[in-house]
């Protein structure tokens, strides 16, 4: 799935050593499918070549305000014109500067001034100079004007400092960069989602867990802040890193069993829509050994079980209406080995929700891919075998019209 298909992006190149990120970030477009334009500073060419930044684009790479291969020498404006978006990574604090002033003294800043389409930054600069008062009134100038700042971080800088200024890394930004083109149709929606295994203790070296990983619950939650909501997934054991969390969009708590799950969901329970993603236990162990269970002759220790609170069901007991419509909108997943129409409906009916999503076929647990059927009071509906994010975002539309 390329998130950036058919998309013409300005890619600007200001001084600063960040700017050797600007060819990874480049590429990463592309992968996504943007078309790539690259215009850079002369400071930028201190730091990264042109010839380096055409290799990697295919394209000539424009530099200078002056630009005799523009056929009415207007490169500010031709460029611009065609152009989805101006996206500057990195900015420097002079570029950042000028454009909070309405200053246009070359190429790159001539155009953004020129320009009718969204401009976003992605500052970088040692720490010093983003604290700095001045660069503090540019950003507020630029925040006022609705450009779109992309960052900082903090970091280890180049200078060997530490501290907010560094530039995001270029996944990072192509991740905002997408984001940034998807509708919001969950603009002030404040969505929570479950995601991952459980882990049940028998003793402090073993446990009962799934094949959950995450990767749908973490996919919901991208989808969810790419449509404007504010996120909290609670997250059961996984490696996957926190979808779109420069933004500051998105919370993440990190639980291990399921009742840990259920109080940090009951303690984020006041939102407009709940995805209950996780695969949750139905069972821990009633009195988990305190010490590792040593194998003793041929036979098996005995365990026993004890049911786990219904996470689900419990949100749902919580639900009010707001507007005649259940707030919050509870979305139960379902995963099955048979019948899983069957099931699901069950579930749905049984937990008092208004929908479930149910992941058809084996093998969907770890993978990439998934397929869904969409159970609600009107029937169901299949959603066509896709990448999970491609999936996610299908199923936030659903909800927005529900909701």
């Amino acid at each position: 799935m390329q998130s950036l298909l058919n998309k013409k992006i300005i890619l600007g190149i200001s001084g600063g050593i960040a700017a050797y990120k600007s060819a990874e970030l480049a590429r990463l477009l592309m992968q996504e499918g943007a078309d790539v334009q690259v215009v850079m500073t002369e400071a930028a060419q201190q730091f990264v070549t042109p010839v380096t930044m055409q290799a990697l684009t295919g394209k000539p790479i424009y530099t200078s305000q002056w630009d005799s291969s523009i056929a009415n020498n207007m490169a500010h404006i031709e460029l611009s014109r065609a152009a989805d978006a101006i996206l500057i990574a990195p900015a420097s604090a002079d570029l950042m500067a000028k454009l909070s002033l309405g200053l246009a003294d070359d190429l790159l800043s001539t155009m953004c001034l020129a320009r009718d389409c969204p401009l976003l930054l992605a500052p970088a600069m040692n720490k010093q100079m983003w604290e700095h008062a001045a660069t503090q009134r540019s950003v507020q100038r630029l925040t006022e004007d609705k450009v779109v700042l992309l960052g900082p971080a903090s970091g280890f800088q180049a200078c060997g400092e530490v501290g907010l200024g560094r530039m995001l890394e270029p996944a990072e930004i192509t991740e905002q960069l997408i984001a940034f083109f998807q509708k919001k149709l969950l603009a002030g929606k404040r969505v929570l989602i479950t995601a991952g295994p459980t882990f049940e203790a028998i003793d402090p070296v073993r446990g009962i867990t799934n094949l959950s990983s995450g990767k749908m619950g973490f996919a919901i939650a991208r989808a969810a802040v790419e449509a404007g909501a504010e996120v909290h997934i609670v997250a059961g054991p996984c490696d996957l890193v926190t979808p779109l969390e420069a933004t500051g969009k998105i919370t993440r708590t990190n639980i291990v069993s399921a009742k840990e799950m259920h109080a940090a969901t009951m303690q984020s329970a006041d939102c407009d829509i709940f995805f209950a993603v996780a695969a949750v236990a139905d069972w821990g162990i009633a009195k988990p050994a305190k010490e590792k269970m040593k194998r003793q002759g041929k036979g098996a220790p005995s365990l026993e079980f004890s049911a786990n609170p219904d996470i689900l069901a419990d949100i749902a007991k919580r639900v009010k209406t707001q507007g005649g419509k259940p707030h919050p909108y509870c979305v139960g997943f379902a995963a099955e080995s048979a019948d899983l129409a069957k099931h699901a409906e069950e579930k749905r009916k049984r937990k008092g929700i208004p929908m479930v999503v149910g992941n058809i076929g084996p093998n969907t647990f770890g993978s990439d891919l998934n397929q869904l059927l969409i159970i609600d009071e009107g029937g169901s509906k299949k959603i066509a075998k896709a990448e999970k994010l491609q999936l996610a975002r299908q199923l936030i539309q659903l909800v927005a019209k529900k909701i």
